[in-house]
């Protein structure tokens, strides 16, 4: 299937490729955004075909030394490499990694914001002075589908100001489109950039965890045969654990991303799990843990 594009009413477009499905917005001038929508898609086209490529290369364990070519490959390799203490492969960095190579297509004269999501993990571009307010909804399967026609209700939202050394976010879980080692119903990271905050969110997500009889996992090789995490254990299905045993995941969830936040490698997390949410602090609270804790209080880490 060739790669293909769509207009929606509100202006923004819609960019899918095989696995690859993004909503980009912007706003500007009208003729730098034609500009950059046309650049985006023409740079578009060729990425996945760039990704499969290196494929079998990037689901190998990120090593010391970068075997990639191309830039978004590289792109995903260094925002892992950081991480590779552990198993990681650079799979863990593709969303965000896509999503910067496109924004860089509105970084430009005329252009005072734009995003690229995809699928959650989103690249921004924001001129001096400019802001963006980002939603957050902690956990899909709470999703009421009788909320998807009248817009979602998020749990919390957070302005992100171009001042900030912010321009990746992303979202990691065990609920989610990838696979998790941990029990997090969502990971939300606010990084420098959006490879460098999905690789961090899927470390953070796989630190929620504990051992308990009532966590199902299963090897990733036996739920998918083109995953990258081989005979690894992921998380498939986490029944509702003792509020106690919630906070000890959330805790050693927390102690990673303190640990990544101290050195440097992200700005801020929300960690929920079960209702209740962790948090480095920063740009979440008190909005984005308003309406969560609201709908059932839990625990707040700061």
């Amino acid at each position: 299937m060739n790669a293909q594009r769509t207009q929606l009413p509100d202006g923004r477009w819609h960019f899918q490729h095989g696995p690859i499905d993004i909503i980009i917005g912007a706003s500007g001038t009208a003729d730098a955004m034609a500009m950059a929508h046309a650049d985006a898609w023409q740079r578009f086209t060729g990425i996945l075909d760039e990704l499969v490529q290196e494929l079998p290369v990037l689901r190998r364990p990120v090593g010391d030394e970068c075997p990639m070519h191309g830039a978004i490959a590289r792109r995903m390799w260094q925002a892992c490499r950081p991480f590779n203490a552990a198993f990681i492969t650079p799979m863990a960095a593709v969303a965000g990694a896509v999503a910067q190579e496109l924004v860089s297509c509105y970084e430009r004269d005329g252009v005072s914001r734009a995003w690229i999501n995809n699928g959650g993990d989103i690249a921004l571009h924001l001129a001096p002075g400019q802001s963006l307010r980002i939603g957050l909804y902690a956990d899909l399967a709470n999703l009421d589908l009788q909320e998807l026609q009248s817009g979602i209700g998020t749990d919390g939202q957070f302005e992100v100001f171009s001042a900030m050394p912010v321009r990746g976010i992303a979202t990691s879980g065990w609920r989610g489109r990838s696979f998790s080692l941990g029990i997090a119903d969502s990971v939300t990271v606010l990084a420098r950039t959006a490879a460098q905050a999905d690789a961090a969110a899927t470390v953070i997500a796989n630190a929620v965890n504990l051992i308990d009889a009532r966590i199902q996992r299963r090897p990733a090789c036996e739920l998918t045969d083109d995953t990258d995490l081989g005979a690894l254990p992921v998380t498939v299905a986490v029944a509702r654990l003792e509020p106690e045993l919630v906070r000890q995941a959330l805790s050693a969830g927390l102690t990673r991303a303190q640990e990544l936040r101290g050195a440097g490698l992200i700005w801020s997390a929300a960690l929920v799990c079960q209702n209740q949410l962790a948090t480095t602090g920063g740009a979440w609270l008190p909005t984005a843990a308003s309406r969560l804790l609201h709908k059932q209080p839990g625990m707040v880490f700061a």
